[in-house]
């Protein structure tokens, strides 16, 4: 009978159940037959629960964060895209720090309208949306969507200028060669990062779903601007013919220009133009017209321009591919240059005319 009053020790039981017996008397167990007693179990916490309110959390805050950086990047697009719009309406060149004015024939071109809009205003459209949807869904304040549905809306809009982006890459390597324009790559780098930002946040199986899905809009996409580009209906070269013309220089040269014209004239730098080319001429008129003398200028079109007319063999041969452009000891700048750009270039000493603040 002892035997049954070490029910109570611990020893015969798991540690992770804690048992409560009723208090029996020893003549109550066998009356000729084992009597059943209830026993009550209470289990620990649930430690499973636990962790998986902590992956919640983790994976909440790592949301946020995503959706913080939709909004910078987003917002860095629409200051960008805001600026050349500026630029469109009002008809301005934008300054190119980078590739001198050669930007500007990219951003002025016939590939600058989408079926008649300004591409940068369509582009601020986009970097817009994506910031705004980026601090909405950071707030966990979205008003007509939940929060899948909402990355569902950014992937569609982060594909759409992903496929865009490639597009015009394609355009301005095929159409523009030599040609560089630092707003396109940064807007195209930015298009890109916010693409693959989108799917931080998605599983492997979610992204495999909607591959199909990205492949359409992106095939809209292209299709849409290859739409647009085919039927607009800009000057050909075919239907152009111009007369060659003169345009005089009328500032006057300062002490540098005089300067470092003589230095390029020394050298034999050339600069290679069109008389058409209004780059051309500015570039003439930062020299004044003293110093506009010394500059060995090439015009490339000497007998004008009409169907058929080709280039002028210096032209041809130092590979000209827009105006103006410099070549000086082998070196190839295209875009109107800065004088520090030119003097760095040929080796000219510029400090001395550099006057001390």
């Amino acid at each position: 009978m002892a035997s049954f009053v070490s029910l109570s020790s611990p020893s015969l039981f798991l540690r992770t159940r804690h048992y409560s017996l009723p208090p029996v008397s020893s003549e109550s167990i066998f009356k000729g037959r084992l009597l059943m007693l209830p026993v009550k179990c209470y289990p620990e916490p649930n430690k499973d629960a636990e962790l998986e309110s902590e992956t919640r959390t983790s994976s909440s805050s790592s949301s946020v964060a995503t959706y913080r950086w939709f909004a910078a990047l987003g917002a860095l697009g629409f200051m960008e895209t805001g600026y050349l719009t500026y630029l469109k309406l009002t008809n301005s060149d934008a300054v190119c720090p980078i590739s001198g004015g050669s930007c500007n024939d990219i951003l002025n071109s016939d590939y600058a309208f989408v079926f008649g809009v300004p591409l940068p205003l369509i582009g601020m459209v986009a970097y817009g949306l994506v910031a705004a949807l980026g601090l909405q869904l950071a707030d966990r304040s979205i008003p007509f969507a939940d929060e899948s549905n909402g990355q569902l809306i950014l992937l569609g809009i982060t594909t759409s200028m992903a496929a865009a982006s490639a597009y015009f890459l394609y355009i301005i390597s095929t159409k523009f060669t030599g040609t560089f324009c630092s707003y396109c790559l940064i807007s195209a780098l930015l298009s890109f990062c916010l693409f693959f930002l989108t799917f931080k946040d998605f599983r492997l199986q979610e992204m495999q779903k909607m591959v199909a899905v990205q492949l359409c809009i992106a095939g809209l996409v292209v299709a849409a601007l290859s739409t647009s580009y085919s039927t607009a209906q800009p000057i050909g070269s075919d239907e152009v013919e111009l007369a060659p013309f003169r345009i005089e220089v009328t500032t006057k040269s300062s002490p540098l220009a005089l300067s470092l014209a003589r230095h390029l004239h020394s050298i034999g730098a050339k600069m290679y133009g069109a008389f058409w080319c209004s780059h051309c001429l500015e570039q003439k008129q930062m020299f004044g017209r003293e110093a506009a003398k010394f500059v060995d200028y090439v015009e490339c079109f000497p007998d004008g321009y009409r169907k058929g007319i080709t280039m002028a063999k210096a032209c041809a041969d130092a590979k000209i591919e827009g105006f103006p452009t410099w070549v000086i000891n082998d070196q190839v700048l295209t875009g109107e240059q800065e004088f520090l750009e030119l003097a760095r270039a040929s080796g000219f000493d510029i400090d001395s005319f550099i006057q001390p603040k």
